[in-house]
């Protein structure tokens, strides 16, 4: 299974927020969205960097209160890593799993298509595998 197979699933909607835009502000967006990353972007709306509420708490554990006011790019993880429509479900859970990070860009011929997350990746390899099940179960059946 393809991260554009995914992404055709889930939907290529991506929340992005300026890198100038405060935590707190960022926050809310978070909050609002019911999401757990944004994508940063620079005055050219190029992305460079990645916000999470993982970001968040390290962010506060090291700033404390102050941290509300700051702005994204102070605590945004960058450089971003990416990967393409075509790499498989199981490439980018091990990309995920080695970096230690939950969100992942997808980025096709340059051009930002759509971003997808752990529980996205785990969601759709836990309904390949139940596929695959209820085959072999028909398979078995039959024979």
């Amino acid at each position: 299974m393809t991260i554009a197979a995914v992404l055709a699933a889930k939907g290529n909607e991506v929340i992005m927020a300026a890198e100038t835009m405060t935590i707190r502000d960022v926050i809310g967006l978070l909050h609002r969205r019911k999401i757990g990353a944004v994508l940063i972007t620079n005055e050219s709306t190029d992305v460079v960097g990645v916000l999470s509420e993982r970001d968040i708490i390290h962010g506060l554990a090291t700033h404390g209160p102050d941290l509300l006011d700051m702005t994204a790019r102070s605590i945004m993880t960058s450089p971003v890593i990416t990967c393409r429509p075509t790499d498989s479900v199981r490439q980018v859970l091990t990309l995920i799993t080695e970096r230690r990070f939950r969100h992942v860009p997808v980025v096709d011929e340059g051009r930002l298509i759509g971003i997808v997350s752990i529980g996205d990746l785990v969601k759709r390899r836990i309904e390949d595998v139940e596929q695959e099940a209820a085959a072999l179960k028909s398979y078995i059946a039959t024979s």
